[in-house]
């Protein structure tokens, strides 16, 4: 066999592998936090986000999300069979660890919570997962994954994304920080 052959076929054997094997799961989730960039910061926004709405928690406890009118929120909703998402939740992640104390957090799914405990111990993660009730009206589209959301103290869009975002960056740091000085 020709040399050229021979590392042609390796080149079509790993690229075939990124269709068939968790190696390219994996690798697609790397490019997709590589390529990431930072949300579309609002300044400064004029849209006002409705704080009366319900969610629930995993062992179906419902609450309305107006316990956190006043405070600055994080929102984001996401999927654990969504590539984009997976990727996206490592820097979600690493801001929860951070800012948990200081923001309200709501990472909404509307998935069963068995895949989502399994995507959550597989990976190391500790945030606190939220559940959507399906039909409950909401300022945001719940269809739109991976999205997320900052709002501010008066409850104005600070920042915004609906692709996968580097919720971990130094721009969202830096907006964080100052909204939660105001």
């Amino acid at each position: 066999m020709k040399k050229k052959t021979f590392f042609n076929l390796v080149l079509i054997l790993f690229i075939l592998s990124f269709f068939v094997t968790p190696l390219g799961r994996e690798s697609k989730i790397f490019l997709i936090r590589t390529f990431a960039t930072s949300p579309d910061i609002m300044n400064p926004s004029t849209q006002n986000i409705d704080f009366d709405w319900k969610l629930k928690e995993k062992d179906n406890t419902q609450f309305n999300f107006k316990k956190s009118k006043g405070k600055v929120v994080f929102v984001n909703f996401w999927s654990s069979w969504r590539l984009t998402s997976v990727a996206e939740l490592k820097s979600v992640q690493a801001l929860y660890d951070d800012y948990k104390d200081k923001v309200d957090f709501y990472i909404i799914t509307n998935e069963l919570p068995e895949p989502v405990d399994s995507l959550k111990q597989a990976r190391g993660y500790t945030f606190k997962e939220t559940y959507l009730i399906i039909g409950e009206k909401m300022p945001f589209d719940s269809e739109k994954i991976p999205s997320g959301y900052i709002i501010d103290k008066n409850g104005n869009l600070a920042a915004s994304s609906q692709k996968g975002t580097d919720w971990n960056s130094k721009k969202v740091r830096t907006l964080l920080d100052k909204l939660l000085a105001e």
